[in-house]
């Protein structure tokens, strides 16, 4: 069995995930997007290792209330929303209550594009090549909303990286995206930050920074 700590942190996760992606992905000038804030140390690290830049695209997680780290969708810029509604029938929440959640995170998704971006204009995706990196995938809620933006966008191809993603959600982003890259594919999951020595939160400031550099 895979020891629980298989990274050092997001950066080597990064440089590791690099280095099973196909020099043939570069050579398509792709645009590559980290989801924050967790995804954009991984990112960095594939954009340094191919001279290329990276962008954000911001997403934001839909818990369940009470167990907020528990997904039962997300939402993603351009109105997309992505709701588990078996989830939310078995738990037997109302449609007001989802609702609360979602205006919620709204407000904050707004509040990170407005601090992330700033004044940068954001890339022309049609018919382009999409990497959408993260630092780890659980129930792939956040990844879905994010490849449904990007197919509403009309873009040329998908592709998924990530270091670790439980294995039953990787099959399903199979089924979704175009391409997927991972390093790790535990059927024991359990949480994103088991396989991380370092998982200590991503700040806003270290996205500033990272995305700056």
């Amino acid at each position: 069995m895979l020891k629980t700590h298989t990274f050092h942190d997001r950066a080597d996760a990064g440089r590791k995930l690099a280095s099973i992606m196909p020099e043939s992905i570069k050579d398509s000038d792709p645009v590559i997007l980290a989801l924050p804030r967790g995804g954009v140390p991984v990112a960095a690290e594939i954009a340094r290792a191919w001279g290329l830049p990276f962008d954000v695209l911001v997403i934001r997680k839909i818990g369940v209330p009470g167990a907020e780290e528990v997904a039962m969708g997300a939402i993603a810029s351009g109105g997309i929303k992505v709701l588990d509604r078996d989830l939310i029938a078995r738990l037997g929440l109302g449609e007001d209550q989802v609702e609360a959640v979602v205006g919620r995170e709204i407000s904050e998704l707004r509040r990170r594009e407005e601090l992330y971006r700033a004044d940068r204009p954001a890339h022309d995706l049609s018919g382009r090549r999409v990497i959408l990196v993260d630092d780890g995938i659980a129930t792939g809620s956040t990844m879905m909303a994010a490849i449904s933006l990007l197919r509403s966008q009309r873009v040329g191809r998908i592709v998924v990286a990530a270091p670790v993603a439980a294995s039953v959600t990787a099959e399903r982003l199979r089924e979704k995206a175009d391409e997927v890259f991972i390093v790790l594919e535990p059927e024991y999951f359990r949480s994103v930050g088991r396989w991380y020595e370092d998982f200590s939160e991503t700040s806003d400031e270290q996205v500033r920074s990272l995305l700056g550099a």
